[in-house]
């Protein structure tokens, strides 16, 4: 039986870092150029967003221990947004740092970030892309939160960090720097959140598959799906995917770019997103 997709929200400009939240059974995600965070609850099917003033929105992650908090990365900033998921407007953004503050690299932002399996923050950054194809490439870098305050850097020259997982024996990460089009594994060690020995894995040039490689999940198999996607539902066997709807050659993608999507009937099963821990 084939896959069943299914639109199940409204469009985004650019649709963005899904995180599947077990507890509540509500899938976050942001629009990044619509500066919104969306809270989508299949059990309802309500959608709620919320603008945050002050760039791209590139990632929400639920902080643990709390129901109303998530760590977002807010143009080049990581702020803590205080949220009840219902309101138009946030309650409190609390600024926790802000990254790449020197000459040449003030034009950067956040582009995609995902806790690790103990709650350690990954994200990385990218160099402005003024249009679709004119990136200024390899101005980024891949760091993790220190506490609540502080960044450790493991890779610059990044173009666009765009994509985390791990597997299930939490000894291989892996990665995506979209313009390279390949998918890294790199040894884990867990203990101290460090990588080592790159080793390109998949590349789209050696299977002539057209497109960049933009967001990553990994299923209970230890395959990895290469897309911005992340599997939820109360078996975590669907999978939500986010899609974008911004100006190719000119010319603004139709209907449904934009929304995000829901297959059912992959014949996988994933893993919930992991809470941010400050």
């Amino acid at each position: 039986m084939a896959p069943v997709i299914e639109i199940i929200t409204e469009r985004a400009t650019l649709g963005e870092g899904p995180h599947w939240d077990e507890a509540t059974q509500t899938l976050y995600y942001v629009d990044i150029f619509g500066q919104t965070i969306n809270k989508y609850v299949p059990s309802t099917n309500t959608h709620k967003k919320v603008r945050i003033e002050g760039g791209p929105v590139a990632l929400v992650i639920p902080v643990e221990g709390t129901s109303d908090q998530f760590l977002v990365g807010l143009g080049r900033k990581l702020v803590v947004v205080t949220w009840d998921g219902v309101s138009d407007v946030v309650s409190k953004i609390e600024e926790l740092l802000e990254v790449e503050n020197e000459p040449g690299f003030t034009n950067n932002r956040w582009n995609d970030g995902k806790a690790d399996p103990t709650g350690r923050l990954w994200a990385g950054t990218m160099g402005p892309e003024p249009e679709i194809g004119k990136l200024e490439k390899e101005k980024g870098a891949l760091y993790t939160l220190i506490g609540r305050n502080k960044v450790k850097t493991h890779l610059t020259k990044v173009s666009i960090a765009n994509g985390l997982a791990w597997n299930v024996k939490l000894k291989k990460m892996y990665y995506i720097d979209s313009p390279r089009r390949t998918v890294d594994q790199y040894d884990y060690n867990i203990q101290k959140g460090e990588i080592c020995n790159r080793k390109p894995i998949f590349n789209l040039d050696h299977h002539d598959i057209p497109g960049v490689p933009d967001g990553m999940t990994i299923d209970t198999d230890g395959n990895l799906w290469i897309t911005s996607a992340a599997f939820g539902g109360p078996n975590l066997d669907e999978l939500y995917v986010t899609s974008a709807q911004l100006v190719v050659n000119g010319e603004k993608q139709p209907h449904p770019a934009g929304a995000v999507f829901r297959l059912t009937g992959t014949g996988a099963k994933g893993f919930p997103g992991v809470k941010v821990k400050l």
